[in-house]
């Protein structure tokens, strides 16, 4: 995948160099084009890299009121609901920083699957520019699963949204995963400047090893649907994930 992969010794240390270059990022695309657009990722990883984010000294490093934070997806409920990866953010993020209440740009989930969509493809073309439907981000968090999916997008057929809508509706239950959600697609991941996936403990390393080293097969390994056309995928993983590589 030409993917730039980093090993650290344990989760902590991934924490804090994720945030490092979340930091690292925003200064980047602020000086270039004056404003950081990052799609967040739910999750117990990135949970970490929050905290470090909403505390001294890299809460004051980060330029807030340029920065404008989406979610690579969402469960559809309510904000206030613990499965709400908006609700996460918040809670360990965002109500410990400055940043712009109007720079939040949340997936509406208490909406039906339909009004959500519509509701965030809205909010996502208030951000466009040069005549597009949706803007090009600086910096997209992702997970894997055990099963190699990333964001809401799961083993299967390929859906035909994925190729020409920037969100979508996640209907189907895959597993024991539930249904009702809402994902970015991979038409605007692979947009995307800069795409961390964070990965972490051993449950994950045969997923890793399949989709960075085995045969391209996107529809087992949703992971290998990301590959941006004009940007970087890195890869930051602990050391228990790489014990079968």
């Amino acid at each position: 995948m030409g993917a730039r992969v980093r090993v650290f010794a344990d989760a902590a240390a991934l924490s804090e160099a994720a945030a490092a270059l979340f930091v690292q990022e925003a200064k980047t695309a602020v000086s270039a084009h004056n404003r950081f657009l990052v799609a967040l990722s739910g999750g117990t990883t990135p949970a970490a890299m929050f905290r470090l984010l909403a505390t001294p000294p890299l809460a004051n490093q980060v330029p807030w009121p340029q920065t404008h934070l989406f979610w690579g997806d969402e469960r559809l409920v309510p904000p206030d609901d613990p499965g709400s990866n908006y609700g996460q953010a918040h809670e360990l993020l965002l109500r410990h920083v400055p940043i712009p209440p109007e720079n939040i740009h949340r997936a509406k989930g208490e909406l039906s699957p339909a009004a959500a969509v519509a509701d965030y493809a809205a909010q996502l073309a208030t951000m466009a520019e040069n005549g597009r439907f949706f803007p090009r981000f600086d910096l997209a968090i992702m997970g894997l699963g055990s099963d190699g999916h990333t964001a809401s997008l799961f083993p299967g057929s390929v859906q035909a949204e994925e190729q020409r809508e920037a969100v979508m509706a996640v209907t189907a239950v895959y597993e024991d995963r539930p249904a009702h959600r809402l994902t970015l697609t991979p038409l605007l991941f692979n947009d995307t400047r800069h795409v961390l996936f964070l990965v972490a403990g051993k449950s994950k390393a045969a997923a890793v090893t399949a989709v960075l080293h085995g045969p391209h097969a996107p529809e087992t390994w949703p992971a290998q649907r990301i590959q941006p056309t004009d940007g970087v995928v890195s890869w930051y993983l602990d050391e228990s994930v790489t014990s079968n590589q």
